[in-house]
C-alpha cells in the first residue's frame, strides 16, 4: 500500500522512488505472483506479518523478487527472477544490461 512504502521511505531515509504495486496487479501480469499456504499464513500471523494489509486485499499473495532492465521502446531486455527472496540480482549484471542500452560513442 502507499502508505507503507511511505513509511519505509521516511524508516530508511530513501532517496529514491517507492512505488506500491496495489493487489499485485502488476507483479500479477509479470507472471509473478504467489500465495502463501495456510500453515505459513500461521507463521507469519504469529511474527505481527499482516500480509493482507500490506496488499490492501484480504490476500495472502506475495510478489516474486524480480529485476528488470527496460528499453526506451519498453521491451525487456534483462530479467532476473528467483523465488528465493534471499537471492536478489548481482549489480555488476545489472550495470552490464544497462552498459548495452548506451548509445554506441
Amino acid at each position: 500500500m502507499p502508505d507503507q512504502s511511505l513509511s519505509m521511505v521516511e524508516k530508511e531515509n530513501l532517496t529514491y522512488d517507492v512505488l506500491s504495486d496495489v493487489g499485485n496487479q502488476t507483479a500479477r501480469e509479470y507472471g509473478l505472483v504467489f500465495s502463501l499456504e495456510e500453515k505459513v499464513q500461521e507463521i507469519y500471523k504469529g511474527l505481527g506479518i499482516n500480509v493482507p494489509e500490506f496488499n490492501g486485499d484480504d490476500s495472502w499473495e506475495l510478489p516474486v523478487p524480480a529485476t528488470y532492465v527496460i528499453d526506451k521502446s519498453g521491451s525487456v531486455v534483462w530479467s532476473f527472477v528467483d523465488v528465493n527472496h534471499t537471492v536478489r540480482a548481482e549489480p555488476a549484471d545489472i550495470f552490464a544490461a544497462l552498459d548495452k542500452l548506451k548509445p554506441a560513442a
